[in-house]
């Protein structure tokens, strides 16, 4: 290994050898994303080759090529065929990314559900302002659809998200849709929930349900004030039953 090479590794803290974790490459991408977020490794800096990143790191070939791909795949570094691999000058101004197996924990989710509360309780107060009756109509039928998967028996998680998709879509601007759809996908689906020993099941979705009538009848009402505020006390009870999980499973 060339001198200049052996200084890098040596300096880069966190290329030391891996455990046995979840996934290799995810977990080599993750020290490297970390040296380079750092300035350790300098933009426009070459990585250490393939060769040096095995040894320090104690992984195969394979692991290293898929590390360096999803980096180059997450705009972190760019390749240069013969050349090797290279940190991208502008790497602060990548695009904002969650990843799901990011989410180690219940404490992480619920970050997750704070930045969502924010984007839905202001889509509702937005809603409120522009829905019109085909708005309304959409999200009366989604509401619908919600009480009838809670009479079939059904945790009603789909139901439940189209409703929220469809308040979304009522602000006529685009972006709460897709944002909404984005971090949709980080939250765990509702049934991880259990509904406190008193509470059936039943009675938990029903009590959701009222919750969800309240946002509607805000929105129906053309007041923001009240549909920002029936929004936020729901996601904020959905918040609140997450961090009693995650305080649960912290002190365990």
């Amino acid at each position: 290994m060339a001198d200049s090479e052996s200084r890098t590794i040596a300096a880069l803290g966190t290329l030391s050898p891996l455990g046995p974790p979840r996934n290799l490459s995810r977990e080599v991408a993750d020290r490297l994303q970390a040296e380079i977020l750092s300035g350790k490794i300098e933009p426009g800096s070459r990585l250490p080759t393939e060769a040096a990143l095995m040894r320090a790191m104690g992984v195969s070939r394979t692991v290293i090529r898929e590390a360096v791909a999803a980096l180059r795949a997450e705009g972190l570094v760019a390749t240069r065929q013969g050349v090797g691999a290279f940190v991208a000058n502008d790497v602060r101004e990548r695009p904002f990314r969650l990843y799901a197996d990011e989410l180690k924990s219940l404490g992480e989710v619920v970050h997750v559900m704070e930045l969502r509360t924010g984007i839905e309780v202001e889509a509702a107060g937005i809603a409120a302002e522009r829905a019109g009756a085909a708005e309304l109509r959409r999200i009366a039928k989604a509401l619908a659809a919600i009480d009838q998967a809670i009479a079939r028996g059904d945790s009603a998680v789909d139901q439940d998200f189209r409703f929220h998709a469809a308040i979304a879509e009522a602000t006529g601007n685009p972006q709460f849709t897709r944002f909404l759809e984005f971090l949709g996908r980080f939250v765990p689906p509702r049934q991880n929930l259990r509904p406190d020993a008193e509470t059936t099941r039943r009675g938990y979705l029903e009590m959701i349900q009222g919750e969800h009538r309240r946002i509607f009848q805000a929105i129906e009402s053309g007041n923001p004030t009240a549909a920002r505020a029936a929004m936020r006390r729901h996601l904020e009870g959905s918040r609140e039953r997450y961090s009693r999980l995650a305080a649960k499973a912290s002190s365990k």
